[in-house]
């Protein structure tokens, strides 16, 4: 693997140290692993599809902590 990929914890990752998701930009790609497993299977986005699939989550999250919003 690169070790020259800065890897940083994502926003979004649960605090308690188990569920977390790293992130790195790599060239223009957003790059995404599992924390517990750095050598395994990783995502790469292309920037309109790591915009697209951020607001997803993000709007899923925002929905799961107020049950009275929908779409």
């Amino acid at each position: 693997m690169d070790m020259n990929i800065q890897w940083r914890k994502a926003t979004y990752s649960s605090s308690n140290g188990g569920n977390c998701i790293e992130v790195a930009a790599v060239g223009r790609a957003v790059v995404l692993r599992d924390s517990k497993d750095p050598d395994g299977p990783r995502l790469a986005f292309g920037p309109e599809t790591w915009q697209a699939f951020a607001a997803k989550v993000k709007g899923e999250r925002s929905l799961a902590s107020n049950p009275r919003r929908r779409l």
